[in-house]
C-alpha cells in the first residue's frame, strides 16, 4: 500500500477456531490483509470458505463462549481483539457499518423505517431528533428512494426487497464511518437495483474515503467494483492480489477454477 493511502482495516495472522462436541474445529487459520482509504476490497471464494466468519470476527459478533479468535485485528490502529461487548457497541454503526445479505434481518419489524434510522443516527451522535430526522431523510434522498418523508413512516414489511436494501445502505452510510463491510449487496437483486447499489457504494467511497471491505459471489461485481481481491478457500487465504492481475494472471489453481466457473454467453451467428 503506497504512502497516500491510509490503512483502515489491517488484519494479521487472524486464526478462528471453534469449540463443539467432537473438539476443536479451525475456521480461520492466518488470514492477513488490510483495506487503505477509499479503497475497496473483495473477498471472494465459494460458501463455506470463511467469508462471513472472517467478516464477523472483524464486527465482534462470534460467539465467545465457544469461539476464539486470535491473531490482530486493526481498525484505524485500534486493535479489535479482545475489546469488550460494551465498547464494540459504540464502534459497530459509527466507526463499521454492515450490509447484511438479507435486509430484512437487518430491521426490526415491529418499529417503523424511521424509528430504526433515527436511533441509529442520535446513538452515535449528539443531535436533536429533529436533526437526525433531517439527517434520515437526506440520507434515503441520496439513495434515490422516493418520498423520504413518507417512507420513514413504514414498517419492513411494506418495503420491497430492493428497496430495503437501498435503506440499509442509506443506514450504513450516513454516519460516514471510516468502513463499511458489505456482504452479498446485491444478491437477489434486480439489476437496475443493484446498479443503483454499486453506484452508491462507489460514491461513499469516493466522497467520503470510506474503505469497503466486498464479499460476493458475483465476479463481475468484484472486476466492477474492487481494486485488490482477496480470495479465500476451506478457512485460508490462497492468493491476494490487484483486481486487473488476478483476472489476468491468476496464480492459485483454485482462483482459476473460480474464474473458469464464469457463465459465458455463446455467440449468436447471424441467420
Amino acid at each position: 500500500m503506497s504512502n497516500l493511502e491510509e490503512s483502515i482495516l489491517q488484519i494479521d495472522n487472524l486464526h478462528v477456531q471453534t469449540k463443539t462436541s467432537q473438539g476443536t474445529i479451525p475456521l480461520i487459520q492466518d488470514v492477513a490483509f488490510e483495506v487503505g482509504r477509499g479503497q475497496i476490497v473483495g473477498l471472494i471464494g465459494e460458501s463455506g470458505c470463511g467469508k462471513t466468519v472472517t467478516s464477523m470476527s472483524i464486527l465482534n459478533m462470534l460467539d465467545r463462549k465457544t469461539t476464539e479468535v486470535t491473531g490482530s485485528i486493526t481498525l484505524q490502529g485500534r486493535e479489535l481483539i479482545g475489546v469488550s461487548e460494551k465498547n464494540m457497541r459504540s464502534i459497530r454503526g459509527k466507526d463499521i457499518s454492515y450490509i447484511m445479505q438479507n435486509p430484512m434481518n437487518s430491521f426490526t419489524p415491529v418499529w417503523t423505517i424511521g424509528h430504526q434510522l433515527i436511533e441509529t443516527i442520535r446513538r452515535h451522535t449528539a443531535v436533536s431528533k429533529r436533526q437526525a430526522r433531517a439527517q434520515a431523510v437526506d440520507a434515503l434522498k441520496q439513495m434515490n428512494l422516493p418520498q423520504p418523508d413518507q417512507l420513514l413512516n413504514k414498517y419492513p414489511f411494506e418495503l420491497s426487497g430492493g428497496m430495503l436494501q437501498r435503506v440499509m445502505i442509506a443506514m450504513a452510510a450516513c454516519m460516514h464511518p471510516p468502513l463499511i463491510i458489505a456482504d452479498e449487496p446485491t444478491t437477489a437483486l434486480d439489476v437496475h437495483t443493484q446498479k443503483l447499489v454499486l453506484e452508491h457504494l462507489n460514491q461513499i467511497r469516493h466522497e467520503y474515503g470510506t474503505a469497503i471491505l466486498l464479499i460476493t459471489h458475483d465476479l463481475g461485481v468484484i472486476a466492477e467494483m474492487a481494486d485488490q481481491v482477496v480470495v479465500m478457500r476451506q478457512g485460508e487465504m490462497v492468493e491476494k492480489a490487484e483486481v486487473l492481475e488476478l483476472f489476468e494472471n491468476p496464480k492459485h489453481d483454485y482462483t482459476k477454477k473460480l474464474l473458469a466457473a464464469r457463465p459465458s454467453i455463446p455467440a449468436v451467428c447471424p441467420i
